[in-house]
């Protein structure tokens, strides 16, 4: 946060209930980017929105969208808002733009895990959490990517127990989602929480997508402090 991004924040905030602010402390409670989700080629606008809405809510701040050979969809009575919350990165200057990211979370430090039902790697009840971990999902027809696959760095698999192969991609992210946060959740020893720098850039990222005259608000904040313009 700069000090304009500071002092902005401290000016946008007193414009939202005290309901609101006290909403934004308890979702930044739960909020993390130990872990983080890439989404490859996921074009199915119910499937897309419905993973969206879980990272929300089991509280994944940043999904990553590969769109190689489609456009990420999202249908707006699926996802409820959710979107608002969330940072959405679209990586789509290539032909192929599945490197691009695995490059772009390794520099980050995270650890590549790829979901595939076929590979024994690990459970979520077994996978590592000590580092960053980022989980790549594909489509439902397809999967992922032979590369995708190929250069992850450990796979994870839910276990199934009928006839059916696979879980629905989104019932897939819920569930993993839901078994992984809650680990770490429980965990003493990771440190999996946002810094206080990372919650101040949310507070004001929400707050601006809150207030519905925004524009009018940071016109009379550069009005009050010519010293940032």
């Amino acid at each position: 946060m700069t000090t304009r991004d500071t002092a902005l924040l401290e000016f946008l905030i007193q414009f939202i209930t005290d309901e609101r602010r006290q909403r934004f402390e308890e979702v930044l409670d739960y909020r993390t980017r130990h872990i983080t989700v890439v989404l490859e080629d996921i074009f199915q606008p119910h499937n897309a929105s419905a993973v969206l809405r879980s990272c929300d809510l089991r509280g994944i701040q940043d999904i990553h969208i590969v769109e190689n050979n489609y456009e990420y969809d999202v249908n707006p009575d699926v996802v409820l808002g959710s979107t608002k919350w969330l940072n959405l990165y679209h990586y789509n200057g290539v032909e192929f733009n599945t490197p691009m990211v695995y490059e772009h979370l390794h520099e980050k430090g995270y650890k590549i895990v790829a979901t595939c039902p076929h590979r024994n790697d690990f459970t979520p009840d077994t996978l590592p959490l000590d580092q960053p971990i980022a989980l790549v999902f594909g489509t439902e027809k397809l999967g992922l990517s032979d590369y995708a696959v190929e250069h992850a760095d450990m796979h994870v698999r839910i276990p199934m127990y009928g006839f059916t192969e696979s879980y629905n991609i989104s019932v897939s992210a819920a569930l993993l989602l839901y078994s992984l946060t809650n680990r770490l959740h429980a965990s003493t020893d990771i440190d999996w929480h946002l810094s206080e720098d990372e919650r101040n850039e949310l507070r004001l990222i929400w707050t601006r997508r809150t207030l519905s005259r925004i524009r009018q608000y940071e016109r009379k904040f550069a009005e009050l402090h010519p010293e940032f313009e």
